[in-house]
C-alpha cells in the first residue's frame, strides 16, 4: 500500500462544515528514523503520539453532519500539524515528561524533509477541499483526563475557539444545559497557537470554526465515538443558526 500523509472520507458531501483531525493516528513512516522513534509501545500508544479516539468521533460527526472530513496520518511527535513552521515544539524534544530519542538530533534537512513530505500536503489537501466553498472548520481533538504531575481535569469537553465566537459560545451555552459536567472554554487548551492549523484555514480567511475537544477515555470505542457524535451534531447545527450562516 501507498503511503499518505492524511486521508479524506466523503469528499463530495454536501455540507457546510469541514471537519478536521490533526492528530488522528501514531503512526511514524518508514521513512522517518526508519519508522521508530525510539519509544516503546507503550509510550506510542499514548496521548503524546496522536489523540486518543479523536479520529473516530471525527469520522462519526463527519457522517451525522453529513461532511467531508480529512485525517492526519502521521504522528504528532514526527511533526505537529498544529503548529506553525516556526513554533519550537513543532517536532517535540519531550512531551508530558517523556522524551522523544527519536527527535534528539533533527537537523534542519530532516526538519524540512518533514515538512515536505507530511505537514505541508495534509495542509494542502485542507486548502483544497475548503477551496471556493462557504465552510465552517469543526477540529477534533481528544485530551487526557490528567497530565502527569499535575491535577486531574474536571471537564468531559472543552469548546475552544481564538477571536471568531459565532460557534463557539452558542455550543458552550447549549452544551452546558445538556451535561452536568463544566464545559471547558478555551479549556483544557488556549484556542490560539499562533500558525496553528485553524490560524492558517479559518482565522486568516475570516471562515466561522470552532474545535472541539473530548475528555479520551469517553471516546476509545465506537460505542462512545458515536454517542458524542450524535449528541454533538445538534448543538453544532443549532450553533450555525444562531450565526445565521
Amino acid at each position: 500500500m501507498i503511503y499518505s500523509p492524511f486521508s479524506i472520507h466523503g469528499p463530495d458531501r454536501t455540507s457546510p462544515w469541514l471537519i478536521t483531525c490533526d492528530h488522528a493516528t501514531n503512526t511514524v513512516p518508514d521513512f522517518v528514523a526508519g519508522g521508530s522513534l525510539g519509544l516503546p509501545k507503550a509510550e506510542m500508544a499514548r496521548h503524546i503520539a496522536y489523540d486518543i479516539g479523536a479520529m473516530g468521533t471525527a469520522l462519526a460527526l463527519a457522517t451525522a453532519l453529513n461532511a467531508p472530513a480529512i485525517c492526519s496520518n502521521f504522528s504528532r511527535l514526527v511533526i505537529d500539524p498544529n503548529r506553525g513552521k516556526d513554533d519550537p515544539t513543532l517536532i517535540p524534544q519531550l512531551y508530558d515528561g517523556t522524551i522523544i530519542a527519536g527527535n534528539r538530533h533533527v537537523d534542519a534537512q530532516e526538519r524540512t524533509d518533514r515538512i515536505q513530505k507530511l505537514y505541508q500536503p495534509y495542509h494542502d489537501a485542507i486548502a483544497d477541499l475548503a477551496k471556493g466553498r462557504s465552510i465552517t472548520f469543526l477540529s477534533i481533538h481528544s485530551f487526557t483526563p490528567q497530565l502527569v504531575g499535575h491535577a486531574p481535569r474536571p471537564w468531559e469537553i472543552g469548546v475552544l475557539s481564538a477571536q471568531d465566537r459565532r460557534i463557539a459560545d452558542p455550543v458552550i451555552a447549549s452544551l452546558s444545559g445538556a451535561l452536568t459536567s463544566p464545559v471547558g472554554d478555551n479549556a483544557p487548551y488556549a484556542g490560539f497557537f499562533p500558525g496553528d492549523a485553524l490560524s492558517q484555514h479559518a482565522h486568516g480567511p475570516g471562515r466561522p470554526n470552532v474545535i472541539l475537544e473530548i475528555r479520551q477515555d469517553l471516546i476509545t470505542n465506537k460505542a462512545g465515538q458515536h454517542k458524542w457524535a450524535n449528541l454533538l451534531a445538534p448543538h453544532l447545527e443549532a450553533a450555525r443558526a444562531h450565526a445565521n450562516l
